[in-house]
């Protein structure tokens, strides 16, 4: 007997719903109810229009699974993940983007911009990490950024368009009197020269704890080399921590300016600024104070502009040499210690310092692996007037006893008694 039972008609079913007194759940109200007022009667207009779409994708869903078979719960889970991913996916991509508003002028010197999104809340961003570097430097090439493109308001920001050159440093030192003074001195001046610096300390045989703790305590990227060559075929310890330094330097590519400080010497914060102005090799003037002396030794390049046309030097015994230059007269390009093949080296040979030469040739020999004349050389600053290293011919003599770390295991007597006055 046929079932006289069939399904309500879809008039039915909602008088129904109508008559119980519950209405559907409208998802509009919610979404209506979460946006912020700030984003305006356009932006609102926006979002449901971009919403409208998978939201009836959604509800054909629903009503298609109303009259088919009762759907397992891991399929009802599986379309609820689905619609909520493409409403997300979408809110993601059509969000107006933030605005750039109005730099103060006190910002603007820092370097900073402030923002502000929709919803009202604001930060400020740091657009530069250093804006000072070219200050100093005069002609340092710079570039304009302008934020009117993105934002519609007006703000200009000058950006460096080269980072700063590394500056590898290489000090040979050795135990003696005045040691902790020397690096003290020179640490204190290489703290100042802006970053990136890398300051090699290469001392004799073994780490002293005294120099590893007075590094970790200066605050500059350090790297601590030992030097193990027997002493007693050595005539020039220097020569010898320079060439560690250096096959250091080739070993790990490091890719920067190198530049020989000797701890006992002065030095100026503008040579540093200069050195990171050098191509390949630069040179400048050095000036030595001897006890005996009755004015200073001048000796370095003579220039025309940046370009060396001589040699000027106060040592008769030094003429014969081809370049005329100090050991901290000069820095160069490291990558000339590990690249032949950039600046077309005639051999692969790695470039070192000569123990066998003469004293005072250790310079010429060295720059004669480097460059092949005058020509390729860059006087700093241009015109080559200016003194900006100092070497001190200051040591205590030999054999002369001080306290181990100047500390006293011990207090002093006082052999001039205080007076008292009756």
């Amino acid at each position: 007997m046929a079932s006289l039972r069939r399904s309500l008609s879809p008039q039915i079913r909602d008088c129904r719903a109508s008559s119980s007194g519950k209405s559907e759940h409208n998802p509009f109200q919610q979404l209506n109810a979460s946006v912020p007022a700030s984003l305006g009667a356009r932006a609102l207009s926006q979002a449901q229009s971009l919403l409208l779409w998978p939201l009836r994708v959604f509800a054909m869903a629903e009503s298609f699974g109303r009259g088919a078979t009762k759907m397992s719960s891991w399929k009802k889970l599986l379309i609820q993940f689905g619609v909520c991913f493409v409403i997300g996916l979408f809110l993601g991509w059509f969000t107006p983007p933030k605005w750039q508003l109005f730099v103060p002028d006190s910002l603007a010197v820092e370097g900073k911009t402030a923002e502000a999104d929709l919803f009202g809340s604001s930060r400020v961003a740091n657009a530069l990490t250093e804006t000072k570097t070219a200050s100093s430097l005069g002609s340092q090439a710079r570039e304009v950024i302008s934020v009117d493109e993105v934002s519609g308001f007006r703000a200009s920001l000058e950006v460096p368009l080269e980072p700063r050159k590394l500056l590898i440093v290489v000090t040979p030192t050795y135990t003696r009197p005045f040691k902790a003074y020397y690096l003290t001195r020179l640490a204190h001046t290489l703290k100042l020269v802006p970053p990136p610096l890398l300051w090699i300390v290469v001392e004799m045989h073994a780490q002293s704890l005294e120099t590893a703790a007075l590094l970790r305590e200066t605050g500059i990227m350090y790297r601590h080399l030992v030097c193990d060559k027997n002493l007693t075929n050595v005539k020039d310890r220097g020569t010898y921590q320079r060439n560690t330094a250096m096959a250091h330097i080739e070993e790990h590519q490091l890719d920067g300016i190198v530049y020989f400080a000797d701890d006992d010497n002065m030095y100026t914060l503008e040579l540093f600024e200069q050195m990171r102005t050098i191509k390949r090799f630069g040179t400048w003037l050095v000036g030595m104070l001897a006890p005996g002396k009755s004015r200073p030794i001048l000796e370095g390049p003579v220039c025309k502009d940046e370009k060396v046309v001589g040699w000027h030097t106060n040592e008769k015994s030094k003429r014969l040499r081809r370049f005329h230059v100090d050991m901290s007269g000069f820095a160069f390009n490291s990558t000339i210690l590990w690249d032949p093949r950039r600046w077309k080296r005639p051999t692969l040979e790695p470039i070192r310092q000569l123990d066998t030469i003469k004293e005072g040739f250790q310079e010429t020999t060295f720059i004669e692996q480097l460059v092949p004349d005058e020509s390729v050389m860059e006087g700093r600053p241009p015109g080559c007037l200016k003194v900006m290293v100092w070497h001190l011919h200051l040591e205590a003599p030999k054999g002369f006893a001080y306290p181990a770390g100047w500390t006293l295991t011990t207090p002093l007597q006082a052999n001039i008694p205080l007076r008292r006055d009756d």
